[in-house]
């Protein structure tokens, strides 16, 4: 375990929806787990007026999400004894010397020798005001003592606001403090695809185009805009979940084996990926990329809304709900291999994961027999829910004769009952407070995936292309099917649970 040095970790947004849901009950797991250095501390900063009291009342005693854990009233009280807040106007640039002095005030009564971590839990337009405040008044850089500046997606809402906010992010604070997060790679099995490929001979032998036939990545959401609507509409799917969550699934399958185990090696192997994109022509976007929008449909006996009938959504929008796209990598490892990704709000449950399909084997031994099969070989990393891998392959069935059928092995995360599995925000939140920069997205890959993201953007608002309508709690548009090529093949479409794969489908 690596040694945490003694810090402050400041929130900005402290009064919100996420410090208060996912940040405050993160530290609270690391403060249980023996995590936390012996000094340490928590300011909030926002606008709202409230004292070091009334704020831990809001977020420690209050909170629902830390009194679930059940932890005690001596931890509850201890923990919020490192907890203070600090009122700041973040859009007035003299007003960060308060907040450098109250800093001050905690380091030298905690002694913690002027570590910060600064939390931007923001909406993103304050992004650059907030950096460029704390460099007004010296608080991104110190002697003998680091600064580092941890900041939600979206970065960016397109290829230009993405490089104008690096350019500005990196005008105040240098590369190596910046911290650019994405919860979806602090999930245990994100993670666990690095291992699955680079520590089994089994598998990484295997894992290029002489091998690979295809590769498949869902990310299905069963709810709606849950009041998002205002966001979401400016947003849509490509933005809110291609560009970011999916690209770094993406990057972690298909990168080359690092030369060390560290941030750099791996995110230098990460950038090369989409270094390796194949660009898209106007022509491919028509035909390689599908979106779609949910329409009303009764699900399990409830009437769900469309999504031009959501709070929130403009009149006619033409946001997209569903995106479905297919795409090449090419390098030496995926040249001709088709990559397919998806994601989509109303589907019929709630599913993360990537399916590496193997080539049939070249020897067609059963070919003579139709009711013998040659079937793919399926590799399934389920990175949410019911977490774990499955491997599909052909077993005898017994009796005479070579009939077969496939069959499945599986592993599931909570097998492993004795094993402590931090949550996503945890695990971040922790390699900040400990300088590793593995799991963040760095400048050039963010830049890199919004090119890619860019040009199908722009032929979305410039081509009259569709917007296929699916009804709520399907699989999206049927048009995505004929993305994928092969006869007779198919989406994988997921259950809820790993271990009812081939039993059924959710519909």
């Amino acid at each position: 375990m690596k040694k945490t040095d003694d810090q402050i970790l400041v929130i900005f947004g402290a009064s919100g929806d996420l410090t208060e849901r996912k940040l405050i009950p993160a530290v609270f797991d690391l403060y249980c787990g023996g995590f936390l250095p012996e000094h340490f501390a928590v300011t909030g900063v926002s606008r709202s007026e409230y004292s070091d009291e009334a704020y831990r009342q809001k977020v420690v005693f209050e909170n629902e999400f830390i009194l679930k854990k059940e932890a005690g009233e001596d931890k509850l009280k201890a923990f919020a004894d490192a907890i203070f807040y600090q009122p700041l106007d973040t859009k007035n640039t003299d007003s960060y010397n308060t907040l450098k002095q109250r800093l001050q005030t905690i380091d030298e009564a905690k002694g913690i020798c002027g570590n910060y971590i600064f939390y931007l839990a923001t909406p993103p337009s304050l992004y650059e005001t907030i950096a460029e405040g704390l460099s007004h008044v010296g608080l991104n850089k110190a002697e003998n003592a680091w600064r580092r500046l941890i900041i939600e997606k979206p970065f960016g809402y397109d290829l230009e606001s993405a490089k104008q906010l690096n350019s500005k992010l990196l005008a105040c604070f240098d590369e190596e403090q910046l911290y650019r997060i994405d919860h979806y790679l602090g999930k245990e099995t994100v993670q666990n695809m690095f291992v699955t490929r680079f520590a089994n001979s089994i598998f990484e032998p295997l894992w290029n185009r002489n091998y690979i036939h295809r590769v498949e990545i869902t990310a299905a959401e069963s709810v709606g805009l849950e009041k998002r609507g205002g966001y979401y509409d400016s947003a849509g799917a490509l933005r809110d979940m291609v560009q970011n969550h999916l690209f770094q699934l993406v990057a972690l399958v298909a990168m080359e084996p690092p030369v060390k185990a560290d941030a750099e090696s791996i995110r230098n192997e990460k950038m090369k990926v989409f270094q390796s994109l194949r660009p898209y022509t106007k022509e491919d976007i028509k035909t390689n990329v599908i979106r779609g929008q949910y329409l009303g449909s009764k699900v399990r006996g409830e009437d769900l809304p469309g999504y031009r009938e959501e709070e929130g959504v403009k009149e006619g929008s033409k946001t997209e709900t569903y995106v479905a796209m297919k795409f090449f990598i090419d390098n030496w490892r995926w040249g001709g291999v088709p990559f397919y990704i998806r994601t989509g709000k109303r589907l019929p449950t709630r599913v993360t994961e990537v399916v590496i399909h193997f080539k049939p084997n070249h020897h067609h031994l059963f070919a003579h027999d139709k009711s013998l099969s040659n079937a793919h070989n399926t590799l399934v990393i389920r990175i949410q829910p019911n977490e774990g891998i499955l491997l599909k392959f052909d077993m005898k069935i017994p009796g005479a004769g070579f009939r077969t059928e496939t069959v499945n092995m599986d592993f599931h995360y909570d097998e492993l009952t004795d094993v402590y599995v931090p949550g996503a925000y945890e695990r971040l939140i922790l390699d900040c407070m400990q300088g590793d920069a593995t799991l963040y997205s760095r400048g050039d890959s963010t830049e890199s995936a919004w090119q890619f993201v860019d040009t199908i953007l722009k032929a979305w608002e410039e081509d009259d292309i569709p917007v296929y309508g699916y009804p709520a709690g399907t699989w999206g548009p049927e048009h995505a099917d004929n993305l994928i090529e092969g006869e007779n093949m198919t989406w994988r479409y997921p259950c809820k649970n790993l271990t009812d794969d081939g039993n059924y489908c959710e519909l």
